[in-house]
């Protein structure tokens, strides 16, 4: 009997247990919505819902879509749908939450948002490129949701957008909770579509913003190439340094604001084009040509390669996207300005401004690893991209206009040119059977 009421007692003492390490865990990751100076949210109300930190779901109210046409009338469709059919090479299990954070702010439509991605352990980074710009930045947030640290990196994303006035400001925070790492091109994808201005720059958070080329751009000093900018046939090249030395790379408080002080660095070899033991992905960018510009210069990139990989700005709605197939480090941003470039699109340099790494350790071994696998990958995508792109401007009519000149010249590189436009010019063999 007494054994019995001793059982029953410990059976009643783990529910109690259970229960209350629900409601703590539940409490601990509402904390950061409870206050009075909560900053603006998603326009969902999101709550969190967990049952133990490896399985912690963001859930809300489904959101539709409504779609009408005279053909589909009222058409509703799940939100969550639409985003795993914009985003169909997103690993699975996967949650996308646009908005996550939503910047207070209204954005002129022909400003430049700075679109990047960020991952937990670049918060202060973030918060530096947010001071620096001053300007509508749209950015995904990668969490792994298999870690024990989930509701201490949203605590601290939370505290960061509550106490930095210009984070609620500017910065649209889209969040993606899953177990994959390092998509960045997918990633990348989510930070533009979201963007809330036509323009964008495409830009990776570890680069200091030492110029002040948003502003250059949006005074439209040359109609001809704004004019190729606003139809999306153009994009802006800031060329990239970084120190040699790595401690210097650490200091970005004294990092050069002019070009005159660049200039200076480079003579005396303290700064580099950025990743110079790589010059294939940035020499395109021409830095001889980009040393001797005039003030005020705009020069257009003329020497492209298939690795070269510039941060640019562009129109949103009018490139190519980057090819999401790339996962983890080699080939990714680079298959991006490849796309880009054969599909007629022109780059050009803006020769009065440069932006400089901040020095940080890479994971070395992953680099390594997948460099390797996305070196294949990114061969067979090439071949892909240009069949494509010849095939396509063969059907348009415009094989031999000067849209076409990029790809012709671009793809003329590659092994097995010939059996490319053979296949191109027969037309048949692209047409469905009957």
């Amino acid at each position: 009997m007494i054994l019995r009421h001793i059982q029953r007692l410990t059976h009643i003492l783990a529910a109690i247990y259970v229960v209350l390490s629900v409601l703590f865990t539940t409490s601990t990751l509402l904390s950061s919505s409870s206050t009075a100076e909560s900053p603006p949210r998603s326009r969902w109300p999101w709550s969190f819902v967990s049952v133990n930190f490896t399985t912690l779901q963001l859930s809300g109210p489904q959101t539709q879509l409504i779609l009408q046409s005279p053909y589909l009338g009222h058409h509703a469709i799940d939100e969550s749908i639409i985003l795993s059919k914009a985003f169909p090479h997103l690993m699975k299990p996967s949650q996308i939450i646009p908005y996550y954070y939503r910047a207070e702010g209204n954005f002129d439509r022909e400003d430049i948002t700075i679109t990047s991605l960020v991952t937990s352990n670049r918060f202060e980074i973030l918060a530096r490129l947010v001071e620096r710009y001053q300007g509508p930045i749209s950015v995904t947030l990668h969490i792994n949701n298999a870690t024990e640290n989930v509701s201490y990196l949203l605590d601290s994303l939370h505290r960061l957008y509550a106490t930095t006035e210009n984070m609620a400001k500017y910065v649209d925070v889209h969040l993606v909770l899953d177990t994959f790492d390092r998509q960045f091109n997918t990633w990348r994808n989510i930070a533009r579509l979201f963007a809330r201005t036509d323009y964008v720059m495409m830009l990776d958070v570890d680069f200091y913003l030492c110029t002040d080329f948003r502003e250059a751009v949006r005074r439209r000093w040359n109609k001809d190439v704004w004019k190729m900018l606003s139809s999306g046939r153009a994009a802006f090249v800031v060329p990239a340094f970084e120190y040699i030395r790595y401690e210097e790379g650490r200091e970005f408080r004294a990092f050069p604001r002019t070009k005159k002080h660049l200039m200076q660095l480079v003579r005396d070899r303290r700064l580099a084009m950025f990743h110079e033991g790589w010059p294939a992905g940035h020499n395109s960018t021409d830095y001889e040509r980009y040393y001797a510009a005039r003030p005020g210069e705009v020069y257009k990139v003329t020497q492209f390669q298939s690795s070269y990989e510039p941060y640019t700005i562009f129109r949103k709605d009018g490139p190519p996207w980057c090819d999401e197939r790339f996962i983890g480090y080699g080939g990714n941003k680079a298959a991006c300005l490849f796309e880009m470039w054969l599909s007629g699109m022109s780059f050009y340099v803006l020769s009065d401004h440069f932006i400089i790494h901040q020095n940080h350790l890479y994971e070395e071994d992953a680099r390594k690893n997948e460099r390797r696998f996305n070196r294949k990958i990114y061969a067979e995508f090439k071949e892909e991209a240009c069949l494509r792109y010849l095939r396509n401007f063969h059907e348009l009519g415009i094989l031999k206009t000067p849209r076409a000149k990029n790809a012709i010249e671009e793809c003329g590189k590659m092994k097995g040119i010939p059996r490319l436009i053979t296949q191109v010019r027969d037309v048949s063999s692209f047409r469905p059977r009957c």
